[in-house]
């Protein structure tokens, strides 16, 4: 297989959600790339998606290495919107990892922390960028607030803070069975992003967020499974 081809398309629709009390912006574009089907086909074809490594990551399912080309043709085309909406840099050095990733782990099998809404890091340079490579029945991403501490966004000041009241929580009573896919007892949903093909989600990796899940995978066949791309952007602040 050659090399995959991505580019920007002209005309991409922008839409920015704004959750929750602290009003977190969330950045929503359809149809940034070319190449969205060329991705799912290169998944089922050609990918190896295993598991994520125990303690290294809470994904509840498995991961691949996307194609360098996506990766440079992401971070290119978005990074004007992530200057506009987060105030990114949008020149300068920036981390990037990127993955094609499955949600195939049944809920039966999940750890309470997988099942729940969570962050990816405290920092406030760090954004997540999800690329829905799927259709809305697969589930989309919603974003919470924990009830307790009142938090949306754990930054360093408060990360010790909520992880203690949430760790207290758990080993107090037993967790809801099942995926989270809406308010309970912990956590108050404060907005969600439908999944549509081909639509990029961008929003602060210290917001608690959870993919809307089945409590069993539909498929492990990326052609037909909730197959997305998952990229965390680490910029260096101006």
């Amino acid at each position: 297989m050659s090399d995959p081809i991505f580019e920007a398309r002209p005309d991409p629709r922008v839409e920015i959600l704004t959750v929750g009390v602290a009003e977190t912006r969330v950045l929503i574009v359809d149809d940034l790339l070319t190449g969205g089907q060329v991705l799912v086909d290169h998944a089922a074809e050609f990918a190896v998606l295993a598991p994520v490594k125990a303690g290294a990551n809470f994904y509840p399912g498995v991961r691949a290495p996307a194609p360098p080309a996506y990766v440079q043709a992401l971070v290119r085309a978005l990074r004007p919107y992530m200057a506009e909406v987060f105030g990114a840099p949008e020149g300068g050095r920036a981390g990037v990892t990127c993955a094609l990733s499955m949600a195939v782990t049944p809920a039966s099998e999940a750890t309470p922390v997988q099942r729940l809404p969570h962050i990816d890091t405290p920092e406030p340079n760090q954004l997540a960028i999800l690329h829905y490579l799927c259709r809305p029945e697969h589930g989309g991403t919603a974003f919470y607030r924990h009830r307790e501490t009142g938090l949306e966004i754990v930054d360093p000041d408060h990360a010790k803070i909520y992880f203690a009241a949430l760790r207290g929580q758990i080993e107090r009573a037993p967790i809801a069975p099942g995926y989270i896919t809406g308010s309970d007892a912990l956590f108050e949903k404060i907005g969600a992003v439908e999944a549509v093909f081909n639509r990029i989600v961008v929003y602060p990796s210290r917001l608690l967020h959870a993919g809307i899940l089945p409590d069993a995978p539909v498929s492990l066949d990326p052609r037909a499974g909730r197959l997305t791309v998952n990229t965390f952007y680490r910029y260096e602040a101006a």
